[in-house]
């Protein structure tokens, strides 16, 4: 039994450990500036995309953060709160669940079109895209902001793919830095 308890402690020790790193490095690149947070929205009610005639303007028509993915938000806000990061700029999709996930972590979002969903919409993509990267390339040394958005525009941007409430950072000059669940 002591060497159970043994093993179960060293292999936490090595996690918390490894999860400290990480932290401090995510941190690091924040402080560092030049970068962005592109932040997935967070969990939503099980879904693809949006139900038939959804609407921008009314929020019951899309689908929406689930229970978890509010809590998931408000834990984000709380490890940038806890680790005295604040973005010089948060901004959001139009769609509610970037928006409730921006406010329910941040407090406060600006809304930038060139973020918004254009999930089934073929010949959109690479004008947001473009848009978005020239933005990206103004970000400052010594600053960050903060994207939250939806996967196709992630991964149009970065190749990358992300889960819900996952977040790339991503320098100005468009390389990847890191990949965080920022727990």
């Amino acid at each position: 039994m002591r060497r159970r308890t043994a093993l179960a402690l060293l292999a936490s020790a090595r996690w918390s450990s490894a999860n400290s790193q990480h932290t401090q490095n995510i941190t690091t690149l924040l402080r560092s500036g030049a970068c962005v947070v592109l932040l997935r929205h967070a969990e939503t009610d099980p879904g693809i995309g949006d139900p038939p005639n959804f609407k921008l303007s009314d929020c019951s028509t899309q689908r929406n953060l689930s229970e978890s993915g509010r809590e998931q938000s408000r834990r984000i806000g709380h490890w940038f709160h806890k680790h005295e990061l604040l973005a010089s700029a948060v901004q959001s999709s139009a769609w509610c669940r970037c928006r409730d996930t921006a406010e329910l972590a941040f407090g406060l979002h600006t809304v930038l079109p060139a973020l918004n969903s254009t999930f089934n919409k073929d010949n959109l993509p690479e004008p947001q895209t473009q848009s978005l990267r020239t933005r990206l390339k103004n970000v400052p040394i010594g600053k960050f902001e903060i994207w939250v958005t939806h996967q196709v525009n992630i991964t149009a941007l970065t190749g990358e793919f992300t889960a819900m409430g996952e977040a790339l950072i991503v320098h100005a000059n468009g390389a990847l830095l890191a990949r965080t669940p920022f727990s």
